[in-house]
């Protein structure tokens, strides 16, 4: 049951990612899986339930990739943080990107507050602020929760032109002043 849940999941991921969470139809996702829509509503009541278990299955994998990318990068916190926008800008030069899944699936769904995928979206950025603020306290930060919040407001305004303009430098360019701020936080920019 797990393989057909996963499978399901996988499918939708892939179509909700390109298309966006309310063009793709329960229909299209069956089908791209390989199921009945029978099939799939056995595994999720709705189409919301998949919609959250999109982005439930977006959150670890991301994290991580942060995590790796923060880790690898040579240099102190704020070279770390750039480095992590770099990734991201990389990934934004891609075709294929349609720039920040939590983000976009907020905005379909903006006048509906209460949508449990509203609260994955949450609970992912809360947890990326964590993760971060995690980091930059090691790292020395005075207050380490406002730097991450900071920093993720840089991030996600950098998610949004990046998507309007197609163009990664805006990525890059969030990174230098992340960077900027990062070291600023930790007293090393004074």
């Amino acid at each position: 049951m797990g393989d057909t849940r996963d499978r399901i999941v996988k499918a939708a991921s892939a179509l909700f990612y390109r298309q966006g969470i309310r063009a793709v139809s329960v229909d299209a996702i069956a089908e791209k899986a390989g199921l009945t829509k029978r099939s799939l509503y056995y595994h999720f009541r709705s189409k919301d339930d998949l919609i959250t278990a999109y982005l439930e299955a977006r959150d670890r994998p991301n994290l991580d990739a942060f995590d790796r990318w923060f880790e690898e990068a040579e240099g102190d916190a704020g070279a770390k943080v750039r480095a992590v926008f770099g990734h991201l800008a990389c990934a934004a030069r891609s075709p294929k990107w349609k720039g920040c899944g939590f983000l976009r699936s907020a905005a379909e769904l903006v006048g509906m507050p209460g949508h449990p995928a509203i609260r994955a979206a949450n609970r992912h950025k809360a947890g990326f602020e964590a993760w971060l603020a995690d980091r930059l306290a090691a790292a020395g930060a005075a207050d380490a929760e406002a730097l991450a919040q900071q920093v993720r407001l840089l991030m996600d305004g950098a998610f949004a032109v990046v998507l309007l303009n197609r163009d990664a430098r805006y990525m890059d360019r969030a990174g230098e002043a992340a960077e900027v701020l990062v070291r600023a936080g930790m007293g090393a920019g004074r």
